[in-house]
Parts: C-alpha cells; structure tokens; sequence
C-alpha cells in the first residue's frame, strides 16, 4: 500500500506544485467527488453521524451537501499541506488570522502549563503548524499513519516547526514530559476513545464517549486548557479562534471535576462544529461507543 500511497501523494504534489490555485481548486474537486462516489464505508459513516447529530434538525439535502464537502475539504486539506513543504514560519503565518489572542497572551503571561484543546476540524494540520510558529514549540497526542512512509513525510514536515508527535498509546508520561520541557501541549479530543481512555459525556444530545486526557494533566499538572480552532475561507486564507479557557477544578470529588472540565471539552467542540459542519471530520465513528448498532 505504500507505493499507492506515495503514487497518490507524488501526483498530488506534482498538481500542487505546478498549476495555481485557481486551476488546482476543480481539479481537486472532481477527484474528491469520485472518491466519494467509490468510497460507500465512509460515505455511510458521515450520513450516520449526521443523522446522529442533527436528526430532522437538518434536511437531507443539507446534509449530502456537508457529505460533499467533507471530501473536498480533504483533498484540499491535504493539498495545502504540501504547500506549506516549502513555506517558512513568515510565509505560513501570512495565511492566518488570530481571533481572541488575548486568551492565549494572558495564558501565556501567567507562566502556567498550557493545553490546546484542538479537534479534527478545518485544516487541523496548518493549526499546529500556525500555533508553534507564533508561540513556540509544542507536542501533539495522535496516532502513527498506516503508512510508514507517509507518516515519515508527514512528521518531516512538522518538525521543521518544532512540533513532536506523541503516541496516543502510552502517552501519560510523554504528555507531563512536554509539559516539564516548557512545551504546549495539543490533544484533538474529537474521537472516540477506546472505554479506559475515555468517559461519558454530552455531545449533540447523545452520549458518547470522550478523552479525559486533557483534564486529567491539567489537574496534575495547574495547567491551562485553551480550546483552539481553525476556521477555512477558501483554502487561501485562515482563521485561527481562541475560546474561554476551561479551568479543572481541584476540590474533593475527583471524578466530577474530571467529568465537569472534559464536558466542557465536548461542549466547545460541539459550539464550533455547529457553526460551521462542513469543517469537521465526519469521517470518524463519533458516537460507536452507545450507538454501534447505528453502523
């Protein structure tokens, strides 16, 4: 599957590379909309969690639309990533704009441990990229690629801005090591956890189940939990949004202070999904936790 992937990513860069956006935007349009054709597993997966989430909330058509869009946003995702291969920390941050900074200056002036609570939404990968170039190194918690080789690529290109891939699976010790180091630390808190990473939570009225792992080093740690987000006009232009730092509490009821910080993880997730649906990853089983049946 390597050489697949490689085929695939080396075309892509070749497009990339050489045509102007203009002229790249359709083109990447017309393979998003045949993947989505062929690709029925996660086409169904989207209707499902969007069936989920919204119920009659939302018409059909509105919800084939974001269907649409979810590949589309990919394929121009992954062509940006590319793009900023070859972009210096000034370059790249010509692309963005910062909304409600003074949360991340008044974190950052406090001395305190800072988390950024991210989510696979807009071009998640240009956000860690930004957010180290404009304030320093960071760590982020996720997981390897299938493909060797394409995550070697990948973790090229994070390097060159300073930011470390920590292994979701035994993160515990690396994740209080980064922060030890004087380093901000990323968690994407999107995805359903497997049942000992997780707890129940609230999310578009439903259940499911959600990473604690940010509140939990915060509480140990003092640190701060900022909700961080980036939003896409165009694929040109970035807009990168800062929300209400969420506290963990510190009083004798251990688990509701973990509870209470990590719902309100889900809650601002949820707040920035609504305002715009099309940005985010439908792609993964959000709710399998309680509702596997529904896949």
């Amino acid at each position: 599957m390597d050489r697949v992937y490689l085929g695939i990513f080396y075309t892509l860069k070749a497009l990339v590379v050489s045509l102007p956006f203009g002229v790249l935007k359709p083109i990447l349009h017309l393979f998003a909309d045949a993947a989505r054709f062929f690709n029925k597993k996660h086409k169904n997966i989207i209707m499902t969690n969007l069936n989920l989430a919204y119920e009659d909330e939302m018409s059909e058509e509105e919800k084939k639309r974001i269907l649409k869009e979810c590949y589309r946003n990919l394929a121009l995702n992954a062509a940006n990533l590319i793009k900023n291969q070859r972009s210096t920390k000034d370059e790249l941050l010509k692309k963005v704009t910062f909304e409600n900074e003074e949360v991340m200056k008044e974190a950052i002036s406090s001395g305190r441990p800072i988390i950024l609570q991210a989510a696979h939404y807009g071009n998640w990968e240009l956000l860690g990229l930004a957010l180290s170039a404009k304030y320093g190194p960071a760590s982020v918690v996720g997981r390897p690629l299938d493909s060797k080789v394409m995550d070697e690529l990948l973790m090229a290109n994070r390097e060159l801005f300073d930011v470390k891939i920590i292994n979701k699976k035994g993160a515990m010790k690396p994740m209080l090591k980064a922060i030890k180091e004087g380093r901000m630390l990323g968690l994407l808190v999107d995805q359903s956890p497997g049942e000992k990473q997780g707890i129940l939570v609230d999310f578009f009225g439903k259940k499911v189940r959600h990473t604690h792992g940010a509140s939990l080093i915060a509480r140990k740690t003092g640190a701060i939990i900022i909700p961080v987000f980036i939003h896409t006009f165009d694929h040109k232009h970035f807009t990168i949004r800062f929300y209400s730092p969420i506290e963990v509490a510190h009083t004798k009821d251990v688990e509701k202070d973990i509870l209470d910080a990590t719902q309100a993880q889900a809650s601002v997730t949820e707040k920035a999904v609504r305002a715009k649906p099309d940005e985010w990853f439908w792609f993964h089983k959000r709710w399998k936790s309680e509702y596997s049946h529904m896949y």
